[in-house]
């Protein structure tokens, strides 16, 4: 798995998914953006793609896309409409690009034709955002003493046993 970082101009949503796909499929590589706002962490996209492809492995998907499935298990959703929140919007904004298997170096010399290359995942990652989108309160945080992308990460853990 490799991540591509940088911002993105994105005029229409689903031609940009589309090109993104077909990049993914000319490369055999599965190819997902990210709001780079509801990211706690490469950890935290490391350890979704992990359990995606396990599930994949498993035969035990939510659903028939690789890419999709790395987004649910990175929003910790079955329901692939609220995973989806978590993904790209119109606009120009911070973007994460996860690129998993096939020629991955063929891959992102490609993505990178569609982004604005830069470092934006630690500055972008919104707290706040996080938190209310993965139901994490303060009496949680308090509780656990744990890191925000720790608890995110419990989170995409446990999506395999939510059924």
């Amino acid at each position: 798995m490799r991540l591509i970082e940088g911002t993105a101009e994105i005029a229409d949503v689903t031609a940009f998914v589309k090109d993104l796909a077909a990049i993914g499929e000319a490369h055999d590589a599965a190819v997902q953006a990210f709001d780079a706002r509801y990211i706690a962490g490469r950890e935290h996209l490391r350890v979704a793609v992990e359990r995606a492809n396990r599930a994949i492995e498993r035969d035990d998907v939510i659903a028939d896309d690789r890419a999709v499935e790395i987004i649910c298990y990175a929003a910790a959703r079955r329901q692939i409409n609220r995973a989806l929140e978590m993904g790209v919007s119109e606009g120009e904004g911070p973007v994460v690009v996860v690129v998993d298997g096939g020629d991955e170096a063929g891959t992102i010399e490609a993505v990178r034709e569609m982004i604005e290359p830069g470092e934006v995942l630690e500055a972008a990652s919104d707290a706040s955002l996080i938190r209310d989108f993965f139901g994490i309160t303060d009496a949680e945080v308090a509780a656990t003493g744990a890191s925000l992308e720790d608890l995110v990460i419990d989170r995409v853990s446990l999506l395999v046993v939510e059924k």
